[in-house]
């Protein structure tokens, strides 16, 4: 894919960029090593100083860059605004607690006098030089969440973006130089997927993270692996949403229509199969269906729209084959089903509610990027969690009920990286975020997030 921005809703390309050739790469390589020898050696105050900075300039650019993100990946503008407010927000979250967060820790004084010590604790010291390859669906955010933490650890960065989102890949760079980082602290590389292995195997890379498909994740974590580096990956999801009799159905119907169609349905933790408990399915499938048929489609640029383009033409295509693979094998579309009347130009897709889902199509194990929900129909809490659970894929789960004991079994057995109840998955900087089997590995956010990349240094002090 070139480096470039093509607007989703018309297809137009508008920005063209080179990628760096192999003596500006290296440039940016050695000045992240040099940088981080003595970036790493500053204070807590002194980096959240940095940081704080950084999130007043993201809150005075919030309308453009969030301009930038709608034209770039297609997201309606209001959800690019609240992107980049929760941008600063985490910034704010990191500078203001990482300093606790990476304190020393002290072993029991018993346990210390045992080991032989006169005094032992643990100190958490940067690794260095992390190279971070990240999606464009959510092209700040998932990029923030891993650099505020990382750069209050004392780490330094190198972003691999997207090859659709350069324009906010740069801004992103300028944003840490802007507010006086030290030149080399934060670098994006304008390179194209080929040349992502060679910047994994080199020397003065200490670590690597990837949000992005399950094809990408395993192509970085097997070159990392094979250098012994430290990775950490969130790769695909297709989240259940379980709908149980003590529901409350109006307003799981809400939160179910917004957790499928959040960024125009291209999110990982987005809500993907809805299983519903026979009791009231009937009732729940119509709501559900009528909600999902009323989404304003359109221009993401126009405050009005609700669900905009699909951020690649091959996306759409991609989503086209699984929702044709499921109708040819008996699947019920009932609403949506296609490309919009009346927009030629641009990768449009209908709002789409299937029912009647087997394990024989692709998309029971597939993920759906995309506004496309499936619809399945459980006989009882067993057969809900066994649905849920039927899948390559353990990011996240959400659970209606107002029974406890049917919470604390979902808790129990759900296998994901967050079960929410009566609410859809959501990041925040305060709860690790993450996944298991296919989903990936590692978390994102809270202490666990910026751990991560750190050396956990046990320090004993013999008499």
């Amino acid at each position: 894919m070139p480096i470039a921005t093509v607007d989703p809703a018309t297809g137009e390309t508008l920005e063209t960029f080179e990628p760096l050739d192999q003596p500006a790469l290296e440039l940016r390589l050695a000045r992240a090593e040099a940088t981080f020898a003595q970036y790493r050696t500053t204070s807590f105050a002194e980096r959240s100083a940095l940081l704080r900075r950084a999130a007043d300039l993201l809150d005075e650019d919030r309308e453009s860059i969030a301009r930038t993100m709608t034209t770039e990946m297609g997201k309606p503008i209001g959800a690019a605004r609240a992107e980049a407010a929760k941008c600063a927000k985490a910034m704010r979250w990191y500078a203001d607690r990482a300093g606790d967060l990476l304190a020393d820790e002290h072993p029991d004084q018993a346990d210390v006098a045992d080991s032989g010590a006169r005094a032992a604790y643990v100190r958490y010291r940067p690794l260095g030089v992390v190279l971070a390859v990240m999606p464009w669906n959510f092209p700040l955010w998932q990029v923030v969440r891993f650099a505020a933490p990382a750069l209050m650890a004392g780490n330094v960065g190198l972003l691999k973006h997207a090859s659709n989102v350069p324009r906010t890949a740069l801004f992103l760079a300028e944003l840490f130089a802007r507010a006086g980082f030290p030149v080399g602290c934060f670098q994006t590389l304008l390179i194209e997927s080929g040349a992502v292995e060679a910047v994994v195997r080199d020397r003065r890379v200490a670590a690597v993270t990837l949000t992005g498909s399950e094809g990408a994740g395993r192509a970085v974590a097997a070159a990392a692996g094979d250098e012994v580096k430290k990775t950490v990956l969130e790769l695909g999801g297709s989240d259940p949403f379980l709908v149980l009799p003590s529901a409350d159905l109006p307003e799981a119907v809400r939160w179910a229509v917004t957790a499928r169609v959040q960024n125009n349905g291209q999110s990982c933790i987005a809500a993907k199969r809805f299983i519903v408990h026979a009791q009231v399915y009937d009732a729940f499938a119509a709501a559900f269906t009528e909600r999902m048929r009323a989404l304003r489609v359109g221009d993401p640029l126009q405050e009005e729209t609700e669900v905009g383009p699909l951020a690649t033409r091959q996306g759409r295509a991609d989503l086209e084959e699984l929702v044709q693979d499921a109708v040819e094998r008996g699947a019920v579309v009932e609403c949506g089903g296609g490309r919009p009347d009346g927009r030629d130009a641009g990768w449009y897709y209908r709002p789409t509610v299937l029912s009647g889902i087997t394990p024989e199509m692709r998309i029971h194990h597939e993920e759906a990027f995309g506004p496309v929900a499936t619809l399945y129909r459980a006989q009882s809490l067993d057969a809900a969690i066994a649905l849920a659970n039927d899948t390559p894929f353990g990011l996240s789960s959400n659970v209606w009920t107002a029974d406890p004991d049917e919470r604390e079994r979902c808790v129990r057995d759900l296998q994901a990286g967050g079960v929410f109840f009566n609410g859809m998955t959501a990041s925040h900087p305060a709860f690790p975020f993450g996944g298991i089997r296919r989903s990936g590995y590692g978390r994102e956010l809270s202490a666990h997030g910026i751990r991560e990349f750190c050396n956990i240094t046990t320090v004993w002090l013999g008499h």
